[in-house]
């Protein structure tokens, strides 16, 4: 079979699972080729057993098979892909990723944010998504991955690789941020990037400690305004970003994790305020709260 036609099928099955209402969206998946971001194979695998690695300290070989070959037909299912099997560093599951990209509302010619963007697949992506008129920043800290990201994104145009801190970085106004590594806060610069009804999407997790991966959900904003609308998308298990966790936001979410109803959180506050009972998750200079925003 064609790998053209192959990746088309993929795609299917990545609308198909993720439920995806972004028609652009669902076409990149058929049209950016996996391989070119992940180098030559064979290839090893996560098996369904490798989140256990990430908090009991396996050995890299553990968790992932590797490919019998490599066909590059091997990369287009719902998998995981090792980038870095000893960090238990992964090319994201197609679907999942899939489900995250879709609550960001991508439309043609935006300006694009993609903290933690890894190898680039995704970057690519959504560079696909959004069009040659749009421009898409990919942000990665460290410089292995950078530079293999500004190498596999070298083609596209309307991509710029930039070696930095998420967090710290300024990329300038944007219609949409994605953060790709897990966090236990947002970061100010993220949510001052945001043009009016951008959206930013991240991953609330919480770890053992800061350089292991973690668990928690995606979170979802939109700027209106000074205001932030705010709900949970989906759980979600992560690699850490550098740089953006804490000691005490990690606790405090933790409590609030434990405590449940994410579907009582409506927005993420930045003025001052004491903790109240409608305070979900109150954080040092930001809150998840439970009352609606203001509208002027």
């Amino acid at each position: 079979m064609e790998l053209d036609l192959i990746r088309s099928f993929y795609a299917e099955e990545v609308r198909a699972v993720a439920n995806l209402q972004n028609e652009a969206l669902a076409e990149a998946f058929a049209r950016v080729r996996r391989e070119d971001y992940l180098g030559a194979g064979p290839w090893q695998i996560a098996t369904p057993d490798s989140w256990q690695g990430m908090t009991q300290g396996s050995a890299a070989c553990e968790g992932y098979r590797t490919t019998p070959d490599a066909d590059p037909r091997h990369l287009y299912h719902n998998v995981l892909v090792a980038i870095d099997a000893a960090r238990r560093l992964n090319n994201g599951q197609p679907a999942s990723l899939a489900v995250w990209l879709d609550a960001l509302e991508l439309r043609r010619g935006e300006r694009v944010v993609h903290v933690g963007c890894g190898v680039g697949y995704y970057t690519a992506i959504i560079a696909e998504a959004v069009g040659p008129e749009g421009r898409v920043t990919g942000i990665e800290l460290d410089p292995g991955l950078a530079a293999r990201a500004r190498s596999n994104l070298a083609h596209l145009p309307s991509v710029e690789v930039v070696e930095a801190d998420g967090g710290v970085y300024n990329p300038g106004a944007a219609d949409a941020v994605f953060v790709n590594a897990g966090v236990t806060h947002p970061r100010a610069v993220w949510l001052e990037a945001l043009s009016e009804g951008g959206r930013l999407i991240l991953p609330l997790t919480v770890a053992r400690d800061p350089e292991e991966s973690g668990g928690g959900f995606m979170l979802r904003l939109v700027r209106e305004g000074d205001a932030y609308e705010a709900r949970f998308i989906s759980p979600v298990a992560i690699f850490p970003c550098v740089g953006s966790r804490d000691e005490e936001s990690n606790r405090r979410l933790r409590e609030a994790l434990m405590r449940g109803n994410f579907d009582a959180v409506r927005q993420l506050r930045r003025d001052a305020h004491e903790a109240a009972a409608d305070c979900w998750f109150h954080g040092d200079g930001f809150c998840l709260s439970q009352l609606p925003p203001a509208r002027e």
